[in-house]
């Protein structure tokens, strides 16, 4: 909703001569609704921000949002919008901060004597509408962008690559492994393997609830993947009812080492290091 020159011109004026009028009423009805989870003095900086931006496209011509001239003020719309999202404020309580101002001109407009108060109201109403939607759009995508990167971030923390010992990695999977997990457990087992130089890896799935074809596929790919990076992988954690369900579902893991649990992986891979250091030891004998 863009307002023509001479509705612009006349809330420049309006926004103008009531300046500490305005700021200070605007400022309490947010501080109202907000319930002192943000201190005034950062609220009526926020206000007077909104407000120096507003009237400064106002005070321009013709008022439209969209337009370059109203760049600022977009800025300053989503600056709130993405303070208050990392803040932990809700859509609504950022929004109610842009709608007060609905209110405050109100109450302006009906201390006027001026003929064209109802339609200014009206137009006025209509372009902070359309701030808080802008408001609201921002604060959206700003929350969405943080979920995103919480969710990567707990996707990480729920899939470490633990090193044991010397050459050896373990991957202790819990929940399901769905493809995205499924690619962030490759990418980090194998960055571990070049970091470390590690020949041997153990993918425990003693947390992992139930195994499907596609759980099934994604192991496999990531031991294959393991393997040409030249390490070889352990799989541990096979419970009896995993093993049926493997066995139902025709799902062969080749030579691919597996243990029932950990503990009979760990010794697994003692057994392999221990020949392994005897086979080194019988060659420098040699």
């Amino acid at each position: 909703m863009a307002l023509n020159a001479e509705e612009s011109g006349r809330l420049a004026a309006l926004l103008g001569s009531h300046a500490e009028q305005i700021t200070q009423r605007w400022t309490d009805i947010v501080a109202g609704s907000l319930r002192g989870r943000l201190s005034h003095a950062e609220l009526r900086r926020q206000v007077e921000d909104l407000y120096q931006a507003i009237i400064g496209v106002a005070k321009q011509g013709s008022f439209d949002l969209s337009a370059e001239s109203a760049g600022e003020l977009r800025a300053t719309l989503s600056e709130l919008s993405r303070g208050r999202a990392r803040q932990g404020f809700s859509a609504t309580e950022t929004t109610i901060s842009v709608f007060a101002l609905k209110a405050v001109l109100a109450e302006l407009l009906q201390e006027s004597a001026a003929a064209n108060a109802l339609h200014d109201f009206v137009a006025y109403s209509k372009l902070v509408d359309e701030l808080g939607l802008f408001t609201f759009e921002s604060f959206v995508r700003t929350r969405e962008s943080l979920i995103a990167d919480q969710a990567e971030q707990l996707l990480e923390l729920s899939t470490p690559v633990v090193k044991l010992w010397e050459g050896v990695v373990a991957v202790p999977l819990v929940g399901t492994l769905d493809s995205a997990r499924a690619q962030v457990v490759m990418e980090r087992l194998l960055q571990t393997l070049v970091d470390t130089g590690s020949p041997y890896a153990i993918i425990d799935i003693t947390g992992v609830p139930a195994v499907d074809t596609q759980v099934a596929q994604h192991i496999l790919k990531t031991v294959v993947a393991a393997r040409l990076m030249g390490a070889d992988c352990i799989i541990s954690g096979i419970r009896p009812q995993i093993a049926q369900t493997i066995v139902a579902l025709g799902i062969e893991f080749g030579d691919i080492a597996t243990k029932a649990s950990l503990a009979d992986a760990l010794r697994h891979v003692l057994r392999l290091t221990g020949l392994e250091a005897a086979r080194r030891q019988s060659r420098r004998d040699a």
